[in-house]
């Protein structure tokens, strides 16, 4: 762990965290990223998001519906940003999650894998209600957490994460592809469950990879950038 790591996790209340989230399966940790931080990773976002060398692992996570903006994915995803950046696992976004992750779950957490995802201004398309742990199912460990660390202010209009507190403690929903012949799923459950984690640019969402979660689209004017 780094310095700088080590420095911000002693000044933030993980025993609380672990709480929260063995409670509700979901956690908001606020400022994981300073401003400064913050313009370093959008500029980041920004490179592997357009540049040529990312075609192959950038997708769009909406192509189970109708393109809203003719030049945006409906959700774009970029796969392993962290492959074309030399030494990005050892910089504090990566450091300070994976700390993060260790309070709520234990030591032994490793790093997994990372991504980009972004909603562009307008293109509105909703990420289904779904459970991570439905992509992998067999995996035999099941203490997974997804740390979902806002680049911009992620608020209601503009997609940020909504959560069904405890579910995490039930088992897995049933599933299905939310369309024929698309790796996106779609799991069983009502939106009148969900509850919203607005967050500010540099804060982050965890949850447990048995959490129902589920965005809105973006229908404003401003990017919705994620890491």
């Amino acid at each position: 762990m780094s310095q700088e790591s080590s420095t911000w996790l002693q000044t933030q209340d993980f025993l609380e965290w672990k709480d929260k989230f063995d409670r509700d399966g979901y956690l908001v940790v606020k400022d994981i990223l300073s401003p400064e931080e913050i313009k370093a990773y959008q500029r980041i976002f920004e490179e592997l998001s357009t540049g040529s060398q990312t075609t192959t692992h950038r997708h769009d996570l909406g192509s189970h519906t109708t393109r809203k903006v003719k030049e945006h994915e409906n959700i774009s995803q970029t796969m392993w940003p962290s492959l074309f950046i030399p030494n990005l696992t050892q910089g504090i976004l990566h450091t300070r999650a994976l700390e993060v992750a260790r309070s709520v779950l234990g030591s032994d957490m490793t790093f997994d894998f990372d991504m980009l995802i972004s909603k562009a201004p307008h293109t509105d398309t909703e990420t289904p209600m779904h459970q991570d742990e439905s992509y992998w199912p067999d995996m035999p460990d099941k203490r997974a957490v997804t740390i979902w660390v806002a680049l911009d202010n992620a608020t209601v209009d503009n997609g940020c994460m909504w959560f069904v507190p405890g579910s995490h403690k039930l088992p897995l929903r049933p599933f299905k592809c939310a369309k024929e012949g698309h790796h996106v799923i779609i799991c069983e459950g009502d939106k009148d469950e969900l509850h919203a984690a607005p967050i500010t640019a540099g804060s982050c969402t965890l949850h447990h990879g048995r959490t129902v979660h589920y965005t809105r689209g973006n229908s404003t004017d401003f990017k919705r950038r994620a890491f």
